[in-house]
């Protein structure tokens, strides 16, 4: 009977040493798992430094990491490496492009000005229509290169919002003209935090579109309304308005409404516009019912790092 009982007592001794041991173990491995997701979290973000080898981390899963944080940081270089090229060979496709194209343009208008006969005019013109349409596309592959994240970078400052509408408005003065759209703005004695080029380039996309939806002899108000924490800068056009189910469709990146028709355009100028002012704590809505026009309304922090 004593033996039965030492023998039970030593069981139960060594089967909680073994519960003991299993916790443990487990603790030890929970710990290391969670170590390594860590460590594989880091990595996957481009933060993570070369794995130590310590007690809690076996060599082999260390030596796995630092392989992939190895593989990671050259695939990230090569990334930069493709997106700079890109970025320095439209640089050089657009400055190679513009000067001759100004220059024919230039030399259609003096053409134009000198009496012509009936189809020599006609071919002046069509040349003239076909430097501008050339002249589109190249803006447009500019604004296509602008959405890569890496060549949006924002530094903003303290400015002016007459400042930045007056600069919005010059890049589409000759359309608006062309289309006699009378542009006017008020409340423009209000200051915000934002990057001037980069958010005039949002606002200009904007008012690109106001001119182009609205009709001939049409007028589109920009106004600057103040918030507790931001700027509000509202374009209002006179277009045909867009429907409810596509207002979140349209600053999607490619994306073009069945009603722009042959309108030109390739659904990147609104898409731009929201990652430039989402860059900046900033966003951008739109208000519209079919037939009756469109506002769009730019937000822009009031207090910012500036």
């Amino acid at each position: 009977m004593n033996s039965f009982l030492w023998f039970a007592a030593g069981a139960a001794v060594c089967a909680a040493v073994s519960i003991c041991l299993l916790v443990k173990e487990r603790g030890k491995m929970k710990a290391l798992l969670q170590e390594t997701l860590q460590k594989l979290d880091q990595a996957i973000s481009g933060n993570l430094q070369d794995v130590t080898y310590d007690e809690s981390m076996d060599g082999a899963v260390a030596e796995r990491l630092n392989k992939l944080v190895e593989m990671a940081g050259t695939q990230r270089d090569r990334a930069q490496e493709e997106r700079d090229a890109v970025k320095a060979l439209i640089s050089d496709i657009t400055h190679q492009v513009r000067t001759p194209l100004s220059n024919i343009m230039l030399y259609t208008d003096l053409l134009q000005e000198q009496p012509l006969e009936k189809d020599s005019r006609l071919l002046a013109e069509k040349i003239r229509k076909q430097s501008e349409k050339l002249e589109f596309f190249m803006k447009e592959l500019v604004r296509s290169s602008y959405t890569e994240q890496e060549m949006i970078a924002v530094k903003p400052e303290k400015i002016r919002a007459d400042r930045l509408i007056g600069r919005a408005c010059q890049t589409v003065e000759m359309e608006a003209l062309k289309k006699k759209v009378l542009i006017s703005f008020g409340g423009t004695d209000l200051t915000c935090c934002a990057d001037l080029k980069w958010t005039a380039e949002a606002l200009g996309n904007i008012l690109d579109n106001a001119v182009k939806y609205s009709p001939e002899g049409a007028e589109v108000k920009i106004e600057a309304i103040p918030y507790d924490s931001f700027l509000c800068i509202a374009v209002k056009d006179q277009g045909p308005g867009i429907m409810e189910a596509e207002q979140g469709l349209i600053f999607r990146r490619f994306y073009r409404s069945p009603e722009a028709g042959k309108l030109p355009g390739f659904g990147i100028g609104l898409y731009l516009a929201r990652e430039i002012l989402s860059r900046q704590g900033g966003y951008i809505k739109v208000t519209s019912k079919p037939g009756r026009g469109a506002v769009f309304q730019m937000f822009l922090p009031l207090y910012h790092s500036c």
